[in-house]
C-alpha cells in the first residue's frame, strides 16, 4: 500500500511536469534534446554507480560526456563520430590506467552506456528529420511502455498466477506480461486518437501499425526491464537510485524504454504510421 501511495504521489507530480515539457517542447525544440541529454546523463551516472565505477574518473568522464553529448548533436547529423571519440576515449583510459580498469569495467561502461544513449536518443531521430512533432514521439516512447508496464503490475497483481522469470525478477508473472501487452497497445491507439484528433490534425494515422506499435514496443520493453534488474541482481542493490518515491531512480523508471524507444523510431521509419495531410 506504501509502495502505491508513493507511485500515486510520483505520478501527480510527474505528469504536470510532463505536460510542461511536452508544450515547451514543441514550441522551442531544444528542451526536448536538452531533456533527454540530461535523462542520459543521470541513467549513466546511475548504472556506473551500480558497479562502484563512478568512483573511476577516467571511466566517469568520457561516459557522462557521451550521454550529454550524442542527443544534443543529433540535428548535426555527426553519425558514428560521437560514438567513436567515446569508445576511444574509454579504451584509451583503460591503456592509460590499466591498474586500476580492468576490461570487465571497460565493457560493462560501454554497453551499458550505449543501450542507455542509443535508447533515449531514439526518441529525438524521427522527429528531428521531420521538423516537428517531438511531443508526439517523445509520448509513444514513454508513454506506451510506462503503461504496459502499469498494466502488467495490475494484471499481474490481480491475475498472476504463473511466474515469468522468478530468478530475475520474481514479481512478474506470465498473465502480467500478456496484461501489459493488452495495455501498450490500447495506449498505442489512444495515442493517435488524441494526437491525430485533437492536437496534430493534419495527421492521419495508420492504425494497423499503431496495433503492431503498442505490442512490439510493450514486448521491447519487458526486455530492457528485466536486463536492468540482472545488473541489479549481480550487483546487490534493489534500486539504482531513489529520486522518484515508489519508482527507484531514473534507471528504473526508463530501462523499459530503451529497448522499446528504438522500436518506435524502427516502425516510424520502415512502416506507415501516418501521413501528414
Amino acid at each position: 500500500m506504501d509502495s502505491m501511495k508513493s507511485r500515486l504521489l510520483t505520478a501527480a507530480i510527474g505528469i504536470p511536469f510532463a505536460v510542461v515539457v511536452l508544450i515547451l517542447g514543441e514550441i522551442f525544440h531544444a528542451v526536448m534534446y536538452v531533456v533527454c541529454a540530461l535523462i542520459c546523463a543521470f541513467m549513466v551516472i546511475e548504472l556506473l554507480s551500480a558497479k562502484k565505477l563512478h568512483k573511476k574518473l577516467f571511466v566517469l568522464v568520457p561516459c557522462v560526456l557521451f550521454a550529454l553529448a550524442q542527443p544534443l548533436l543529433i540535428p548535426l547529423n555527426l553519425g558514428m563520430f560521437p560514438t567513436y571519440v567515446f569508445l576511444f576515449l574509454l579504451f584509451l583510459s583503460m591503456l592509460m590506467f590499466h591498474e586500476r580498469i580492468s576490461f570487465s569495467d571497460v565493457a560493462f561502461s560501454a554497453i551499458g552506456v550505449l543501450a542507455i544513449v542509443f535508447g533515449i536518443s531514439s526518441i529525438l531521430v524521427v522527429p528531428n528529420i521531420i521538423g516537428k512533432y517531438y511531443s508526439l514521439f517523445f509520448v509513444m516512447c514513454l508513454g506506451i511502455p510506462w503503461m504496459a508496464d502499469g498494466g502488467a503490475y495490475f494484471a499481474g497483481v490481480y491475475l498472476g498466477r504463473h511466474k515469468l522469470c522468478p530468478k530475475i525478477s520474481p514479481k512478474k508473472t506470465v498473465e502480467g506480461f500478456f496484461g501489459g501487452i493488452v495495455a501498450g497497445t490500447v495506449s498505442a491507439v489512444i495515442v493517435g486518437l488524441i494526437f491525430g484528433g485533437l492536437i496534430f490534425r493534419e495527421i492521419d494515422f495508420n492504425y494497423l501499425t499503431l496495433l503492431l506499435l503498442g505490442a512490439l514496443v510493450s514486448m521491447a520493453s519487458v526486455v530492457g526491464d528485466l536486463s536492468f534488474s540482472i545488473i541489479k541482481r549481480e550487483n546487490g542493490i534493489k534500486d539504482y537510485g531513489s529520486i522518484f518515491p515508489g519508482h527507484g531512480g531514473f534507471l528504473d523508471r526508463f530501462d523499459s524504454v530503451l529497448f522499446s524507444a528504438p522500436v518506435v523510431y524502427f516502425i516510424a521509419s520502415f512502416l506507415p504510421l501516418f501521413v501528414i495531410k
